[in-house]
């Protein structure tokens, strides 16, 4: 089996100044270059190494990584997480598990192409032309991706068609029962769960400013994300049904491959504290066991303050807000 490359990601995943930052000479140790510009902590505030976090993989079921969306180095921990749970609990390793990579990035509706892609039944540029990929992609989620393909791991298109996402923002639930059995099957069970109480106080402060992360939905700008034709008034609810989807998705999955491990990237909004995504998957998959990491550039760099970030997952790495961003 091919190994991944750990040099050959960072000059794919990062512009030249921040990839010449955070990648050595050769024979300097490529695989550990990033711990410069990044620290890994529990929830506790112990500092832990990443295979740390791997280890905590083996009796879960879900992995579920929150981060931002330009930040070039979470994009690179990302990988490094994904090569580790491959060869650790992967089909090719000793404990043979299922794995998955399940991706918000990419919506329910474009599962058959990067299916065909994925499969070697379709180019890339055909790909590329037909799954709607966000702007940033080539630079920060094809390495994820191209891995998954070189190694045959199945990527999981996890999150709600935008219009869809659209029109429950403007109309509110209930318009999508008006869909037609084709469009609904994109989309979880119908009603989706709504949101808790924590999660839509936690909207509710974000939308104010007065919260820590990610941006409800946020994407690169110039991404394939419509304009809402319909207004905002249950942006709430729309923000819930991508949660909802992406939890589903994982479900999905876990119940066709039994022992499965699935490795889910998405925007910290849907998964730090563990609400949005993990606290939906368990109205779908009540027994899944899921680890949340939290992947931040804070202002705090290197120093962890526990009270403010703890709470953010079961585990939380820092990134230094000083590196230039990956996309703008």
């Amino acid at each position: 089996m091919l190994k991944f490359n750990f040099l050959r990601l960072a000059s794919i995943l990062l512009p030249a100044a921040l990839a010449a930052q955070l990648v050595p000479a050769a024979g300097a140790g490529a695989r550990q270059a990033p711990e410069a510009h990044y620290r890994a902590f529990d929830s506790k505030g112990r500092p832990v190494k990443l295979q740390e976090i791997v280890d905590a993989l083996d009796k879960a079921d879900v992995l579920v990584v929150g981060e931002t969306h330009n930040d070039g180095v979470a994009h690179l921990l990302e990988a490094e997480l994904l090569r580790r749970a491959d060869e650790t609990y992967g089909p090719s390793s000793q404990r043979k598990r299922s794995l998955a990579l399940s991706l918000e990035m990419f919506e329910r509706d474009v599962q058959t192409v990067l299916d065909e892609y994925l499969g070697g039944l379709i180019q890339e540029r055909h790909f590329l032309l037909s799954s709607r990929p966000w702007s940033n992609y080539q630079t920060d989620y094809r390495p994820l991706v191209e891995y998954a393909r070189e190694h045959h791991l199945p990527v999981i298109a996890a999150n709600a068609p935008a219009r869809y996402v659209s029109r429950v923002s403007g109309l509110g639930p209930n318009s999508l029962r008006e869909l037609s059995t084709a469009a609904k099957s994109w989309l979880p069970p119908l009603p989706f769960p709504e949101a808790s109480e924590a999660y839509a106080s936690k909207f509710n402060r974000f939308m104010q400013g007065a919260s820590v992360g990610t941006p409800p939905s946020q994407q690169p700008a110039g991404s394939q994300t419509q304009a809402n034709p319909h207004g905002g008034a249950h942006l709430l609810e729309a923000q819930t049904l991508r949660d909802a989807s992406m939890a589903y998705s994982i479900a999905d999955y876990l119940k066709r491959q039994r022992g499965a491990l699935v490795v889910q990237v998405n925007g910290t909004f849907h998964s730090e504290e563990r609400l949005g995504v993990p606290e939906q998957l368990a109205h779908y998959r009540p027994n899944a066991r899921i680890v949340v990491v939290t992947i931040i550039s804070d202002e705090g760099f290197p120093n962890f303050d526990v009270g403010r970030l703890g709470k953010l997952g079961d585990f939380v790495i820092l990134t230094d807000p000083s590196l230039p961003r990956s996309s703008s």
